[in-house]
This record gives structure tokens, sequence and C-alpha cells, in this order.
């Protein structure tokens, strides 16, 4: 890929004063005197199970610097050793109680930050923030790690907070891509809220795509809104940070088997043009374009589609 050489420069400019408002260069970090290493190393230390060794890899630090931070926890009263029950020539790492203290009092210190910088961005930002870190720092270790994203799980069924989630997924890529605007937004919401109040009816299904605890796709097969034996393909998204990865294929598939185990014989949905990558995966599970026509239901006129996929031949057959 050819990368623009002034992004290059930009994000090692911004990177650089990241780096300096976290006060990496000295001075007060996370309201410690700590060095930002040791302040990481007893992060990891709170987690559990964690030696030296542990630490060297996580920290990516050299077995010498490892030992020198550790002599000061350990003078210092925050981190204790004990030799491992499974393994005597190992030392497990535990906090004591003033350790345990001096992270929660750090926790609080990073919280109260970030919590200071989100606030003076606009609606929307945040998100974009975080989307942008996971995605930067992924790539930045995927030679260590030997991929740039962690596994995306798809999970079935309503979860406290999918109908914002869903809706903010919906909200920000039309508004950026397409300029849909409020209304857009609001009829993705209601229509949306609905559809979960009749989740209980066994013949509709809602499944998210999750990445580290978070939701980052959607969905749904409402098999109440078109009648005897048509299902309505619904809300289908993914997030910037998981496209072309192969969750989009994994959601459809939950979808359209569910589709064929019930007994649809068709499976509907509504679309516009131009969303390509979108129409290509349609197509490949066996859509194709029953009609078009110019709408304004959205907000803004745009040219409106229905795709339409008969139940296959195989799940006929496998039915009977």
């Amino acid at each position: 890929m050819n990368t623009d050489p002034s992004l290059v420069e930009d994000l090692r400019s911004a990177s650089r004063a990241m780096v300096r408002e976290f006060g990496f260069m000295g001075g007060d970090f996370a309201g410690t005197e700590l060095s930002p290493s040791a302040v990481h190393a007893l992060i990891e230390i709170e987690h559990g199970g964690v030696t030296a060794r542990d630490l060297g890899t996580r920290l990516r630090l050299e077995k010498s610097s490892v030992s020198r931070m550790l002599r000061k926890l350990v003078g210092s009263g925050d981190v204790e050793e004990q030799a491992s029950t499974h393994d005597g020539r190992l030392k497990m790492l535990s906090l004591t109680t003033g350790g345990r203290k001096r992270v929660a009092e750090i926790h609080a210190f990073a919280r109260v930050q970030v919590t200071e910088a989100l606030s003076r961005l606009k609606p929307g930002q945040a998100r974009r923030v975080l989307e942008g870190l996971r995605l930067y720092t992924r790539a930045l270790g995927a030679d260590l790690a030997g991929t740039a994203s962690s596994a995306v799980q798809v999970v079935q069924g309503y979860q406290p907070g999918l109908i914002a989630r869903i809706t903010e997924m919906h909200a920000l890529y039309y508004a950026r891509e397409w300029g849909l605007g409020q209304r857009f937004e609001s009829v993705v919401a209601s229509s949306l809220a609905d559809f979960c109040n009749r989740l209980e009816n066994t013949r509709s299904r809602i499944w998210t795509a999750q990445q580290d605890g978070e939701i980052v796709g959607s969905v749904a097969l409402d098999g109440e809104d078109m009648g005897p034996g048509k299902a309505h393909l619904r809300w289908f998204i993914l997030n910037d940070s998981v496209r072309g990865g192969g969750a989009g294929k994994k959601l459809l598939a939950e979808a359209l088997a569910f589709a064929d185990q019930n007994g649809f014989a068709e499976t509907h949905l509504w679309t516009f043009s131009g969303l390509h990558a979108a129409r290509h995966l349609y197509e490949a599970n066996g859509f194709a374009l029953a009609e078009e026509w110019p709408g304004t239901q959205w907000g803004k006129e745009v040219l409106e589609q229905r795709f339409m996929r008969p139940r296959p031949a195989h799940a006929l057959q496998h039915a009977s």
C-alpha cells in the first residue's frame, strides 16, 4: 500500500504530542513520582499471575531493566515476591496493601485525565478517538502479535446498550459517507427499538459482532413485518475497525442460516445505490436486485433498492 508521506509525518507529530501530554518525557506521570514503566508494571501485576519474565515480554523491557525496576518497587513497599507453587525457580509478583492503594490512585487519576479530555470533544468524536487508537495500536503491534486485530465473536440476542450502539454506528457512518442526518438516525433508533420489543417472537433474531467486549457490527432477521414466508434482513453494519476482516460474512451466514432453518421462502433487504462493498457481499450470498426507485425516506434523495434472496434448493432438500 502506498502511504501518503505527509500522513506519516502528521501521525508522528501527533504521537510525539500525545507522549508529552501523558508525561512520558519525565516529571509527573499518572499523578506519581514513578517512571512510566513502573506505573505500567504495577497495573500488569494488579491483574495477577505475573512473573518478572512476563513483565519483560508485556512491557518489552530487557531482563536487567525489569530487575532494577522491581527492586525499587519491592523496596518502596508496593510489590512483594513469592516463590511459585509450581516452579520454585519462578517468583510470582503481587501488590501489597500499599501497592493496591497506589494503583487505585493511578486509575483514578487516569480516569479524570481521560474524562476531561473527552469532554472537550464534539459529540461523536470520542468513539472515533477510541476506534482510531485501537486500529493504530493493533497495526503497530501486528509483527509481534501475528495479527492486527483480535478475534471477532458473533453473539446472538439483545444486550444492554445494543440499541444505542447499533444506532450510533449507522448514524456516524451514513452521516460521514452520505450526509444523512437526524431523520435517518431517528428512523434507525425507533425501528430498532420496536424490533427489540418483538424479540420474544421465535422467528426473529438479532446478532452482534463483538471485539474486545465492544459491539463492532450487527445484523437482524425480522420474521414478522413482511407477511408469511418472507424474512426481512435489517441493520447490517460493520464498524470501520473490522471492515474487510470477515465479520460481515459471519453475520450474514448466521442470519441466512436462521432464515433457511425456519423455512422462509424469501429474504428481502432494503438499501440504496452506491454501497458497493455491501452489494458485493449480498450478491455473493444469493441476493439479486429486485427493484429500485428514487426515494427520500432517509432525509435525502437516494436511489433506493430492494434485494431478494430465494431459499436455496439445498435448504429445501435438507428440510424435506
